[in-house]
């Protein structure tokens, strides 16, 4: 069944509107957000849709048209004010950098499916299975920094919103029901206690084959990578829609000198302008001028030590049985970065476990004890 029945929603363009839109919320107290994205069309992405739905209204608000969010962002830092975000941590990060977003009371109904052991987590398959919503998966790469927006994309941004508040409502009461409300909270803390940080400099050592390249060829390499990451940035266009990768790598490969020899390169569009190809003839002798990169280091460091290895394997050995027992995912219950953490860290007692600061008081009182009998 497709969602034909719902009243359309209404399109935020003007800064009094959404004033008037963030006190419904304000009054409502409770209401669901979402988020879309260029990130599949420009190289600075960015937030370009916002969607908030009460119980009784949904809105979309056209941050492209209302760049300043200064309400809105207010009114989620409000404590009182409860949130619920499907799969949250990438609208947090994104609404965190773009308008400086810190969430107060946040709800996430991915995580909560994940902790009560739900089979399918995705919004999608949870809309079919509880609402029997089938959503239009062709929308789901569609341009969202385009304008003006189709009726097609009005639809599906207000769907990822319209149910969260029933969902929520249902999640809430079976974790209640289950003994597990103390960890959901903890867990949506955590999310709401993200911010953005800016990342390196995108490399070429996350490159596929690139580590089985000569040191000279990976000079090449990243000279072309650079003017690739430039070129981007420049056209504002994601990096694969100037070269592929796999053409890059072709190209620290045969390291081509004349334009004959480039136009033979595998994996190289044949429509590329002659002015590409002769800055890609640029970069390439480039590369071969410059001084090869030094690689980083593959273990990040100092590898653990074989006890620290051991009590590792123990924790981790505790954790699928937990999880199994649970019926959840290992992740669910402890990350491997907090099990590396807590190895590392060898607590005796919990206080040098909680002084170890990783991991909250619900995971603390719950599986101290076990975990420490790990570390012995």
């Amino acid at each position: 069944m497709t969602a034909t029945g719902l009243t359309p929603p209404l399109l935020v363009g003007t800064a009094g509107t959404l004033a008037r839109v963030v006190e419904e919320l304000r009054a409502a107290r409770h209401f669901a957000l979402d988020t879309e994205s260029n990130s599949l069309f420009a190289y600075h992405y960015r937030i370009c849709l916002i969607q908030v739905s009460t119980s009784t209204a949904d809105y979309l608000i056209d941050t492209l048209a209302l760049p300043d969010q200064g309400a809105l962002r207010e009114l989620v830092a409000e404590p009182g004010i409860t949130v619920t975000i499907h799969a949250a941590e990438n609208d947090v990060l994104l609404l965190n950098r773009d308008f400086g977003f810190r969430f107060h009371d946040l709800f996430d109904t991915l995580w909560a499916a994940r902790i009560l052991g739900w089979p399918q987590v995705g919004l999608a398959a949870i809309l079919q299975e509880s609402f029997g919503i089938e959503v239009d998966k062709r929308l789901q790469r569609t341009n969202w920094g385009r304008r003006p927006l189709t009726p097609e994309q009005l639809r599906y941004a207000q769907i990822d919103t319209h149910y969260l508040l029933s969902l929520a409502d249902q999640q809430t009461a079976e974790l209640h029901r289950c003994g597990r409300w103390e960890e959901a909270l903890e867990v949506f803390a955590e999310i709401s206690g993200i911010v953005w940080e800016e990342k390196e400099t995108p490399g070429i050592w996350r490159l596929q084959g690139v580590w089985d390249l000569a040191p000279r060829q990976q000079a090449v390499l990243k000279a072309v990578f650079d003017w690739r990451e430039a070129t981007a940035s420049r056209r504002d266009v994601p990096p694969f829609k100037v070269l592929s990768s796999d053409a890059l790598m072709a190209l620290a490969h045969s390291q081509p000198e004349t334009l004959a020899q480039l136009r033979a390169v595998p994996s190289l569009p044949h429509t590329l302008p002659e002015s590409v190809e002769r800055a890609l003839l640029r970069a390439v002798q480039e590369g071969k001028r410059q001084t090869p990169p030094s690689p980083p280091e593959r273990n990040h460091g100092r590898p653990p030590s074989p006890e620290v290895l051991a009590r590792y394997d123990r924790l981790r050995a505790w954790r699928t049985r937990t999880a199994e027992a649970r019926g959840v995912e290992p992740d669910v219950v402890m990350t491997n970065q907090v099990l590396m953490g807590i190895a590392k860290a060898n607590p005796h007692d919990l206080a040098e476990l909680e002084a170890a600061h990783l991991l909250g008081p619900w995971r603390l009182a719950t599986y101290g004890p076990s975990i420490l009998s790990c570390c012995i």
